[in-house]
């Protein structure tokens, strides 16, 4: 069993765990109770969920007992009658209720586009989240699923920026992403990773082609990966991803309810890192490559 120890530091001072157990995607909407008791008891500290995945409350009572502090929970703002008064306050109390806590430490616009019925509505949504903040019912506010003209939108007048940026990333995804990327440095966004194992699926959900460049990208993955096994210890493609994530300063969320896929994950932070032949050579195997998989959210490519 390994322990959550690597942190990445945020903007406003506090450290998460580089790596996340994700609640959504294959849990969404279900009893993730003891999925969640696996991934704790194998020594995840950081679990990541949303309003929209139905699951809150699973998530909280897999938590109960565990000390706060030996914690780190994120949740995420779905969309809300923010036009019949309904507050994010109003929506974060219920979440806290439903996790058994009386604070997260992250909490994250999830979408949006949730929030552009009316002009002006993302930046007072925003404004609520750090009003949020400020009461204490969350350490730190972020976003997920913003390109560069939503995060400007929400900056425009001044307010606090987002921690991080929770986006679908991973190395299909890079080389297209540069602009939001170069936004993410200039303000100190973090940037976080859901779907970083994507390029590990052969077909996208509804297409007939393979996902270009995967072939190349997977041997690549595969002699990383053999240059560290040893006896001990077998390093997977899945490893090497989670690595380049690490390397590239991205906190990673993932998930799995097989108990040696996530003593896997939770290994990755001790893997040498790359070296710079081997970075060259990932970087030439995703070369002239942009290819999302989560195809509702295209307008990340705008």
């Amino acid at each position: 069993m390994q322990t959550q120890t690597e942190t990445i530091k945020l903007r406003d001072g506090t450290r998460i765990p580089w790596i996340g157990f994700g609640t959504g995607t294959a849990l969404s909407r279900k009893d993730c109770t003891e999925t969640t008791k696996l991934a704790l008891t194998r020594g995840f500290s950081h679990f990541d969920t949303a309003q929209s995945y139905k699951n809150e409350e699973y998530l909280g009572a897999a938590l109960e007992g565990v000390p706060r502090s030996q914690l780190y929970i994120t949740t995420k703002l779905m969309k809300f009658d923010w036009a019949g008064g309904q507050t994010v306050e109003d929506t974060l109390r219920v979440s806290l209720k439903k996790l058994k806590t009386d604070f997260v430490d992250l909490f994250l616009i999830h979408v949006p586009i949730d929030h552009i019925d009316k002009p002006g509505q993302l930046k007072d949504v925003w404004k609520q989240m750090c009003d949020v903040k400020k009461k204490g019912l969350t350490r730190s506010i972020g976003v997920s699923n913003f390109n560069v003209r939503y995060l400007k939108e929400i900056l425009a007048d001044g307010l606090e920026v987002p921690v991080v940026n929770q986006i679908e990333f991973h190395p299909f995804i890079y080389n297209g992403s540069k602009a939001l990327l170069d936004f993410h440095a200039e303000h100190g966004i973090v940037t976080e990773s859901y779907g970083g194992l994507s390029p590990i699926i052969p077909k996208r959900q509804g297409d007939e082609a393979e996902i270009p460049a995967r072939e190349k990208l997977m041997k690549v993955l595969d002699k990383f990966a053999a240059s560290r096994s040893t006896a001990a210890q077998e390093v997977s493609q899945n490893q090497m991803l989670l690595k380049w994530l690490q390397y590239t300063g991205t906190i990673a969320v993932t998930t799995s309810s097989k108990e040696s896929r996530i003593d896997e994950y939770l290994a990755t932070g001790s893997l040498p890192d790359f070296t710079p032949e081997e970075l060259s050579e990932f970087n030439a195997a995703i070369e002239g490559v942009h290819f999302r998989c989560f195809k509702v959210f295209d307008y990340m490519d705008e």
